[in-house]
């Protein structure tokens, strides 16, 4: 019997400990787990980067000439439709040849006597000579027949030059064009009086297959240029790339072509800090018009294997700009950068951080130096 109960007693105490061991276990305190930030992270590459400039450009054409009239007359014909093409050396215009070829007959007229006369002078310096020498003539009739033979040789180069300048004037009634291009509406109607002076002005003659484009830049983007060694407007065979120019036309749309910066102007002008700076752009459309404004938009410089960031990674404060760096156990740094230029969504660090680092590119607002983060890799789309 004691027996039985000291077994039932022992029993009890097992399901007793059992149950204090089961309510201990069950409401002991759990550990907390740590949650670290999680952050989005990129590697740092190196790219080559195009470096552009933009800039406010005019369009002129690489030939401009006036046609003007270069002897009084009047207009009487017109050989050309208004804004067609014309070529080098085509008549335009013709002006009442009348007097200009009377002139011209007269001229030739004075020529042909003045010719008579030196033929006549040296017919009577052949006769003296010889009686001369045979003492039959005077020394004064010799110096007169040789003056009248030089006299007479003179006025013929008179006349051959009043004969030139006869043709040369005939000539000027008939107006050629000097290039090859595009010309205007004529200025001066069929039958009006035109001449040298006011009235000189006929049309004017457009080359414009290429065209030129002028713009200007700061000073401070000179000695930019300066200290990469790109001297605009001169051709660098030692590297890859020139400066060229693209330029967008009214609708948004990108110009096809590319130009090539030939000039520079050695000096800035000291009322706006700024100096020109011309491109040559082939235009064989005609696409683009003279006097027409565009964007233009010019290759400056190409940095070569340059460290890009997302410029969202970036944090501007009154200490300078910072990116935070993950490093590989996981810890972020504060590290202090300097810029370079910004391209589209990107920007050069010049140095701070090296290629290869993950750096934050996203959640970066929870962070401080030391901390420990979760990095996500960012996949770039």
């Amino acid at each position: 019997m004691r027996n039985l109960k000291s077994k039932w007693l022992m029993s009890a105490l097992v399901v007793f400990l059992i149950i204090i061991v089961t309510i201990f276990i069950f409401n002991r305190k759990k550990p907390i787990p740590v949650v670290y930030p999680v952050v989005a992270t990129q590697p740092v590459g190196v790219e080559d980067v195009n470096i552009y400039g933009e800039y406010v450009g005019r369009i002129r054409a690489q030939q401009f000439v006036e046609i003007h009239a270069r002897v009084e007359g009047y207009l009487e014909k017109m050989f050309f439709d208004e804004g067609t093409y014309v070529s080098k050396g085509q008549t335009l215009f013709q002006i009442d040849p009348t007097l200009y070829r009377a002139r011209m007959k007269r001229a030739e007229a004075q020529l042909n006597k003045a010719k008579a006369q030196a033929l006549k002078a040296e017919r009577d310096l052949n006769r003296i000579r010889p009686l001369f020498e045979l003492n039959a003539a005077s020394l004064l009739d010799l110096d007169n027949a040789i003056a009248n033979y030089e006299g007479a040789n003179a006025d013929v180069a008179v006349c051959e030059a009043d004969m030139v300048q006869a043709q040369m004037t005939l000539d000027y009634t008939t107006v050629k064009s000097p290039i090859a291009g595009y010309i205007s509406e004529r200025n001066a109607d069929i039958g009006a009086l035109v001449g040298p002076g006011s009235q000189s002005l006929l049309a004017t003659i457009v080359k414009s297959d290429t065209v030129l484009i002028d713009f200007s830049m700061t000073s401070l983007e000179y000695l930019n240029s300066k200290s990469r060694n790109v001297n605009l407007g001169q051709t660098d065979t030692t590297r890859t790339w020139n400066p060229y120019v693209t330029v967008t036309m009214a609708d948004g749309t990108v110009y096809p072509y590319q130009g090539l910066v030939n000039f520079a102007d050695p000096q800035i002008d000291p009322k706006t800090g700024t100096f020109s700076v011309r491109a040559e752009m082939p235009n064989p459309d005609q696409i683009l018009l003279p006097g027409q404004f565009t964007r233009v938009k010019l290759l400056m410089d190409v940095r070569e294997d340059a460290i890009v960031v997302p410029t969202k990674s970036i944090v501007i404060e009154s200490g300078g700009a910072f990116i935070y760096v993950v490093r590989p156990d996981s810890i972020v740094e504060k590290r202090f950068v300097e810029l370079g230029p910004e391209i589209k969504n990107n920007t050069v660090v010049e140095r701070g951080i090296i290629a290869g680092e993950h750096i934050v590119v996203e959640g970066y607002h929870k962070l401080t130096h030391g901390i420990k983060v979760e990095p996500v890799t960012n996949v770039e789309e």
